[in-house]
């Protein structure tokens, strides 16, 4: 019997080349010997190329991945296949040294995880590993918005393994965050062994069944045999497509168990699978006529407008693209949340963010615009507003034949599903954008489009109450002032938000000139995200400053994950606006429900004492006149550092298009208003508190 010591796997090793084509052999393996240790990541195999054992080397394809429920074919393989190439390379290694080698074929560099006893045979066999930081989080949930956050800024899967049962459970709001977002996520959650399934066994949950809603695909591994080829289909069906989060379960006797003898080669090597293929190829028949058709529909139109989602983040090749097409055709754009930087707000064409919190002028570009080309984008309701509303102008010149709504989009299911397109282009943006911006015409200039869109902009720019030095701090006030601070480095600046109205203040006060700056929970609103998504991208991109701008309810949920950066000397900021409310509820219970502040105020800790227990360098500002060098002294620092700053409470996230409101229908800043509002909110407080009184008195 062959065993591998966790020390050996972290020593050096020969090329992968020279150990697969030692490895692998055309039928069962003759005699097991001791094997090196696969430490490369590049890698061929000679066994692949034809010579005179094998002078016609054929792959044969993988069948597409069964469903979790799906059992093991216990069929004879040797049958159907019997020219399939055999590796005995990891003969003699238990599941957790099988996870470690898989790992580094799919060149993993980083992985979060927290450790339990379902899990332990894996963490054994990455333990020491030199080949991938191990980041260990204070919560199962921040290890899954670490991974969110080092997939955002590097386009790369993040990795997380964790325990069976409350480990388990405890990534599975992450996992729906990834899902609605389009995060590419690999997670790994450790079993109770399969003889103990469906026995009620200590942290034994249905893992499959409780994350089949909220993850692409999923699958229990049931036999040391299929784990390489699990671990594949993985990784493959995270990346493909529109992004987003699968898991593989892993039952302990799995993991602990020693593999005895050779499996496929193809199930051992990182490769594109059927499902990934047909989602990633783009051919002329796919996307010809529709590119041209789309082409004619923009050389009619008058007045088009780009609307640009995350679908341009996925490759760099997407926003070039976005920018190329706008310029080209001198059409303005328009983002949504997770949009933010794919095209240059300082560039006169940025229209901003569009939507329930977006900029006036946005909003009503699109509802007047002829021409709407949506770029991975999916027509969210925070986007469009009351549907039958949406975009009335497109509408109409979609049934007179010039103009519409063209989508490029890489999922067939979202094209169509919110809101009817004239024309789509089905494919990866990466590949599809490029082929359209050769078919468009070049424009000089729209004056008429764009001086209409100019007065808008004059009209109703993102405006709030000015700032009053004798006054709490204007929280937008804040967002500017990082925005001026970080200017000339801005392309070395990632933000990641939690979610509230700093969130929408981020969106609206900072401007965004980059692709994959801007990182935040769009789709479920995940308060807590902010500080473990500024671990994982400060980790995934070192050479950039992270800086999470975050409220203190949201902060206060994760935060102490503080101690995460601080043990792995990860110097992420973070901005906290500390005015002790829940501020998006409470402004909703203020304009539509009477101010009636129902639950939506908390007790924050001392941040300046919580940062020095924490290990982190603590700046607080009160006054506006200390503002500026207090950013400058965060973006400066070296260190985890943390920006108490204290904000006006009670102020209103504007524009605002109310829910079940059309997008010309949203509410902007009027200060006679907003003091109307005030004083209205000062008699109400005191009627309440009046009623409170006689009732406790009585």
């Amino acid at each position: 019997m062959l065993s591998r010591a966790p020390k050996s796997r972290a020593g050096s090793a020969p090329h992968f080349a020279h150990q697969l084509a030692a490895a692998v052999t055309t039928g069962p393996a003759a005699a097991v010997k001791p094997l090196p240790i696969l430490a490369k990541r590049t890698f061929f195999s000679s066994a692949l190329r034809a010579n005179d054992d094998n002078p016609t080397p054929k792959f044969v394809k993988r069948p597409e991945p069964a469903p979790s429920f799906n059992t093991e074919d216990t069929s004879s393989a040797e049958s159907k296949q019997p020219a399939t190439l055999m590796d005995d390379s990891m003969i003699g290694m238990s599941g957790g040294q099988i996870f470690h080698e898989m790992m580094l074929r799919h060149n993993v560099d980083t992985i979060f995880g927290y450790s339990g006893g379902a899990i332990l045979p894996v963490f054994d066999g990455i333990f020491n590993s030199r080949h991938f930081k191990f980041i260990l989080p204070r919560h199962e949930q921040g290890a899954g918005h670490m991974a969110e956050g080092y997939a955002r800024a590097t386009g790369k899967p993040g990795v997380v393994v964790v325990t069976s049962g409350p480990g388990a459970t405890n990534v599975v709001t992450p996992m729906q965050d990834a899902l609605s977002d389009g995060v590419p996520m690999v997670v790994f959650t450790g079993q109770v062994p399969t003889t103990a399934i469906g026995t009620d066994a200590f942290q034994e949950a249905d893992v499959v069944g409780i994350t089949r809603s909220c993850s692409k695909w999923n699958v229990m591994v049931k036999t040391i045999e299929e784990m390489p080829r699990r671990i594949n289909e993985a990784f493959e069906i995270a990346t493909t497509g529109r992004p987003g989060p699968v898991l593989v379960d892993l039952p302990k006797n799995v993991t602990a168990g020693i593999l005895r003898k050779a499996i496929p080669t193809e199930s051992t090597i990182p490769s594109r699978i059927l499902a990934g293929l047909s989602t990633t190829t783009v051919t002329d028949d796919l996307v010809s006529r529709p590119i041209e058709r789309a082409a004619e529909l923009l050389a009619v139109a008058e007045k088009p407008i780009l609307y640009v989602g995350h679908g341009a983040m996925g490759d760099p090749r997407s926003a070039e693209a976005v920018r190329a097409l706008a310029k080209k055709a001198q059409i303005p754009v328009t983002t949504t949340l997770h949009g933010l930087g794919a095209f240059d707000e300082e560039d006169p064409l940025s229209l901003r963010m569009v939507g329930m919190h977006g900029s006036f002028y946005a909003n009503r570009a699109i509802q007047n615009a002829d021409l709407i080309i949506a770029v991975g984008a999916r027509f969210d309701e925070r986007v469009t507003g009351k549907i039958s509303e949406f975009a009335p102008a497109a509408r109409l010149a979609a049934l007179e034949g010039r103009g519409g709504i063209i989508h490029f989009e890489i999922t067939a299911k979202n094209i169509n599903k919110v809101v009817e397109t004239t024309e789509a282009v089905e494919g990866d943006i990466a590949q599809t954008l490029p082929l359209f911006v050769e078919k468009v015409h070049a424009v000089k200039s729209r004056p008429e489009w764009l001086g209409q869109i100019n007065e808008w902009r004059d009209k109703q720019p993102f405006r709030y109450e000015a700032d009053d030095e004798a006054a709490a701090i204007r929280p937008q006030t804040v967002i500017k002032t990082l925005s001026e601070v970080v200017a000339p480095i801005k392309d070395k600046v990632i933000l990641t938000t939690g979610v509230g109205q700093h969130q929408m203040w981020a969106a609206q006060f900072y401007k965004f000139t980059h692709p994959r700056t801007m990182i935040t929970s769009g789709g479920l609103g995940t308060m807590g995200f902010g500080l473990p998504a500024a671990i994982g991208a400060k980790v995934g991109r070192p050479d950039c400053q992270v800086i999470d701008i975050d409220g203190d309810a949201s902060f206060n949920m994760t935060l102490s994950e503080m101690g995460t950066a601080t043990q792995f000397n990860i110097p992420v900021k973070v901005v906290v606006f500390n005015n002790g409310e829940q501020g998006m509820v409470t402004q909703w219970q203020s304009m539509f429900f009477d101010d009636r502040f129902a639950h939506t105020h908390q007790y924050n800790p001392c941040f300046m004492t919580l940062a020095k227990s924490m290990g982190w360098k603590g700046i607080r500002v009160e006054k506006l006149s200390d503002l500026r060098a207090g950013l400058e002294e965060l973006v400066q620092s070296t260190e985890p550092t943390i920006l108490d700053v204290v904000v006006d409470s009670k102020v209103p996230v504007l524009p605002l298009v109310p829910g079940g409101k059309g997008l010309d229908e949203c509410i902007v800043y009027d200060e006679q208003v907003e003091k109307e509002r005030r004083e209205l909110r000062r008699e109400r407080l005191a009627r309440l508190a009046e009623i409170e009184r006689r009732e406790y008195e009585g």
